[in-house]
């Protein structure tokens, strides 16, 4: 392993959702690019233990102080010494199409092929969909939840635990290697779930996303953010759901 310290400013564009850790109680999977197209995987990010003014969203630019992983090898790992994080400002929407395009490859499979672990894809025929969750699934979800929230160490605050979704949200879509059903891994998706169930009920909430993303996003401009699993490195997850409206990159041209 390096101990050579680094530096770098990325802009953010995958906060997925939080996962317990047995080292580290609960992270939060968190990648972004630099303004040259390099991606950067943040580890370990207690996002919630954060403070207020190093929170980040998608598409802010972060600045980190970094080292090589001890364990992971992939060439996008970062091991981020979390208090060096801080949020530099937010990325111009309107050079954000023209970015995202730089950054697409035709499938997960072709990414890898090229000797990455993240990417963005442009889905072809998307198409949202969600499903109940059995009760003893959502307990169990709870607990876990639960458990990595509370103290792991006597520097940290305890956390209040997260509420799972009584729902499994997952994409159906298309690709340059065929079609594919990923689950939704995207924090957005299910804070916005949520937010709008205490504003509308559920069955307005479900109306909603499922508008939004089967209609809305596709026609404005929808990619997805995919990065693989550690251990299995040929499993693929969807980790963000980007918007990114074509509109400022055809007024390039006007």
């Amino acid at each position: 392993m390096s101990a050579t310290v680094n530096s770098c400013q990325v802009i953010i564009l995958i906060k997925a959702v939080p996962r317990p850790s047995k080292k580290y109680g609960e992270t939060v999977c968190c990648a972004g690019v630099t303004r040259d197209g390099v991606w950067k995987r943040l580890y370990p990010v207690r996002f919630r233990q954060l403070t207020e003014f190093s929170q980040f969203r998608r598409w802010d630019l972060v600045s980190f102080r970094f080292r090589r992983p001890t364990e992971d090898l992939r060439q996008e790992s970062c091991h981020v010494f979390e208090d060096t994080i801080a949020v530099d400002g937010s990325f111009p929407q309107k050079e954000r199409y023209e970015f995202l395009d730089r950054l697409i490859f035709a499938s997960a499979r072709s990414a890898a092929s090229d000797g990455r672990s993240l990417t963005i894809v442009r889905p072809i025929n998307p198409r949202f969909t969600f499903k109940k969750k059995p009760a003893a699934i959502i307990e169990a979800e709870r607990q876990i939840y639960r458990n990595a929230g509370r103290q792991t160490s006597f520097l940290d605050s305890e956390l209040e635990h997260l509420e799972p979704t009584p729902y499994a949200f997952a994409f159906r879509f298309e690709d340059g290697n065929g079609r594919h059903t990923y689950q939704c891994g995207d924090w957005e998706t299910q804070a916005t779930f949520r937010k709008w169930q205490q504003l509308y009920g559920e069955a307005k909430t479900l109306e909603l996303l499922s508008a939004r993303y089967n209609e809305d996003y596709p026609k404005k401009g929808m990619v997805f953010a995919l990065g693989n699993v550690l251990k299995r490195q040929h499993i693929w997850q969807l980790l963000g759901v980007i918007r990114a409206d074509e509109k400022f990159q055809l007024s390039l041209g006007l």
